[in-house]
Formats: structure tokens, sequence, C-alpha cells
């Protein structure tokens, strides 16, 4: 909303790679990208992005978002600082939760805290339920699931 309000509107290429590099330059962050932990871009943006592209594909906000997308990551490795220049939900969970209403941005990190804690109490449920030691979601597949309760 920030790059749209200082540019007034939806930047052309040009007119963003030189946002963000002012950004950088002025010590600043292109929030969304450079997580410390991700060494791809989150799985979880792709999807918001694929979502994003199919049922709102004309929303402004949405429009600035794929195109921070689209020059980011290129101008992250130039600047060098960055270890992982691709993008995380963050960078694109908000113009989902605007185009639908969400306009109390605070509520925007509860949004997050509760899927989260959702998705971790289903993994816990799965192991007591099948009587394993406490592990990573990732460690396991539903496929395996699904075979170990069809037994």
């Amino acid at each position: 909303m920030e790059v749209k309000e200082d540019l007034g509107g939806v930047p052309d290429k040009e007119q963003l790679v030189k946002y963000l590099w002012d950004t950088l330059n002025a010590g600043k962050v292109i929030p969304g990208y450079g997580h410390a932990v991700l060494r791809q871009t989150d799985p979880r943006y792709m999807a918001q992005r694929e979502f994003a592209l199919k049922h709102l594909p004309d929303d402004e906000i949405f429009k600035v978002v794929s195109a921070i997308y689209e020059v980011a990551p290129d101008i992250l490795k130039e600047h060098g600082k960055a270890k992982n220049p691709w993008p995380n939900v963050d960078a694109h969970s908000g113009c989902l939760l605007l185009h639908y209403g969400v306009t109390e941005y605070d509520f925007y990190t509860v949004f997050f805290g509760a899927s989260r804690a959702i998705g971790v109490l289903a993994s816990l449920i799965w192991d007591r339920a099948l009587g394993l030691a406490i592990e990573r979601p990732k460690s396991i597949t539903t496929d395996w699931i699904e075979a170990q309760v069809k037994k």
C-alpha cells in the first residue's frame, strides 16, 4: 500500500526497481523478503499467488505485490545482503485479507498465529491417535498417516 501511495498508483517495472533500490539504500528492508530460514519461495506464498492470479488479478494491491515478486529477488541478489531473496507468506497474505475486507491490520498476526496453532495441533492429534512420539510436522506425510490408519 505504501508503494502504491508513494508512486501514485500501480508502478511500472522501472518505477518499482528504482523505489526498491531507494528503499534498500536508505537502510530499510523490503517487507516479506529475505527470510532467515527459508531458502526458496515460501510454498504458502505461491499458493496465495496462484489463488490471487485466478480470483483477483485486477486488484491493484495484488498487482503491486505481484510486481514486487517479479523484481525484488533479483534486486536483493544484486544488493547482496539478503541470504534468501525470496518472499515468505507475509509478503502476500495482506493483499488477500485486504481484498476480502479485513482492514483491521492488527488482526493479520492473530490470523497467522491461529492458523499456525491449528496446524500444529492437528499434527499433535495424529501423534496421540497413532501413539507416536512428538515429531516435526514435516516428518511424515498424509499418505503415510492414511496407510497407518487403514492397517
